[in-house]
């Protein structure tokens, strides 16, 4: 008789907690889980009722019994558990909204993940995630830590390489976005095509071949400027530079538009701010409140559809197929977060890369690329160094860190209005920075 699971979700008072629980009840007769527990702050304490809840309701409408838990505590949580989700934003969605529109207000981009937010957002979730893996090495030794938390290259980097915790997978739903929108750009079914990732989260290229060996990829980057051209809802559809894609041979992911189509992103972004109601995060604050009125429903006991639409769009087919297959030993590729081990040739063996990788009951086995040409090798290098130094001043409080981070990424300007930023980040989000505390009050 195969293991019953304990499976804990850190962030369970997510609004994407649903989605969630839709992939575990799939995939039940493959992932016994006996227990549940969702885990949050006390912040959090409505929303995760509100879930605890809608949960209870999802598993009882599928007619499994599974042991429904919510808490404060996660140390209550963790004793025994077999896999770890973590989902949760360090200073919720007003911490988000703080990351985008400080730098916009001074011509930048902000962006959660990218730019001076996305190191900002690593900053604070570092130290978070470091109390986790301490309370995980105690309570539940042997479990995996499944990393959906963004950045989630930099947290599994921070994670795998500096707290040295190896059983951990960082996940993003961005490929899987690409997977399955692509296809019937050619004229393929979903699963007709072969896919070969590389390159870091939220900064990876990919190439696709058909089942006779062909390969499409140019084919398909002809379409990338396409509305269903794989991009995520949650990103502005700023035409990418063909001859620049054309002259590289790989599909970006929708992210590079930050960096490729700089200033049509920020002229939007600056837009939005002044002319729509606000930054992403805003926006996002306002479908998180219409999502929660509809999990409060006591009828409800499904996905609603309007979730999809909140920019999490598969998720849970890239975290509960990762749990399947370790818990199956599936032997299956998929696309992870994890230590690079000579796949991507120009990134240090032991750095997290982003790549495509054999999922078993070890973890992840990446696949080699093989060499990257000079201008995709040079824009990882750049990003990985700007990961580097932004994991570096996370763990350490390094303020000189976090100005070479500042200086490497290509989204944040030199000079004194890249400093501002950095001092206006540090005073906005210093209850979060305990590290920072003696730099800030300088």
């Amino acid at each position: 008789m195969r293991k019953e699971l304990k499976v804990v979700v850190i962030g369970g008072g997510s609004s994407y907690t649903p989605e969630l629980m839709e992939g575990f009840i799939k995939r039940y007769r493959e992932l016994p889980i006996r227990e549940l527990w969702l885990v949050d702050i006390q912040e959090g304490k409505e929303k995760l009722a509100v879930i605890g809840e809608m949960t209870r309701r999802m598993w009882r409408a599928a007619g499994h019994r599974v042991e429904i838990h919510t808490t404060l505590d996660r140390r209550a949580a963790l004793p025994e558990a077999d896999f770890v989700t973590t989902q949760f934003r360090v200073g919720l969605m007003e911490a988000r909204m703080k990351d985008e529109r400080i730098p916009l207000e001074h011509g930048m981009l902000g962006q959660e993940t990218n730019g001076a937010g996305g190191i900002f957002k690593a900053l604070r979730t570092i130290p978070v995630i470091e109390e986790i893996v301490r309370d995980m090495r105690e309570l539940c030794p042997e479990a995996w830590l499944i990393n959906f938390t963004n950045p989630s290259g930099m947290i599994t980097e921070a994670v795998i390489r500096r707290m040295g915790w190896k059983r951990c997978v960082g996940l993003c739903n961005v490929p899987v976005i690409s997977m399955k929108a692509e296809p019937a750009l050619i004229g393929k079914e979903e699963g007709e095509l072969r896919y070969q990732f590389a390159g870091l989260n939220h900064f990876h290229w990919h190439r696709v071949w058909d089942r006779q060996g062909r390969e499409v990829t140019a084919e398909i980057l002809e379409h990338i400027n396409q509305e269903n051209g794989g991009t995520p809802v949650n990103i502005y559809h700023a035409p990418f530079p063909m001859g620049l894609l054309r002259s590289m041979g790989a599909i970006p992911c929708g992210y590079h538009r930050y960096y490729f189509a700089q200033e049509e992103m920020l002229k939007h972004s600056l837009e939005e701010l002044s002319l729509e109601g606000g930054t992403r995060g805003e926006q996002m604050r306002r479908a998180e409140e219409e999502l929660f009125e509809l999990y409060r429903d006591p009828a409800l006991d499904h996905k609603p559809e309007q979730l999809s639409r909140r920019g999490g769009a598969y998720y849970s087919d890239a975290a509960c197929e990762c749990i399947s297959a370790i818990y199956n030993d599936k032997q299956i590729p998929m696309v992870v977060s994890t230590e690079n081990r000579g796949a991507v040739s120009c990134l240090p063996e032991e750095a997290v890369a982003e790549v495509t990788s054999i999922i078993s009951a070890s973890g992840p086995r990446p696949l080699a690329w093989g060499p990257m040409p000079p201008a995709m090798r040079g824009l990882l290098q750049l990003m990985k160094a700007m990961e580097e130094c932004t994991i570096e001043a996370a763990m350490t409080g390094n303020p000189g860190k976090l100005e070479e981070a500042f200086m490497l990424n290509p989204l944040i300007p030199g000079g004194r209005e890249a400093e501002q930023v950095m001092k206006e980040l540090l005073l906005a989000h210093k209850e979060h920075l305990p590290r920072f505390a003696d730099y800030i009050l300088v």
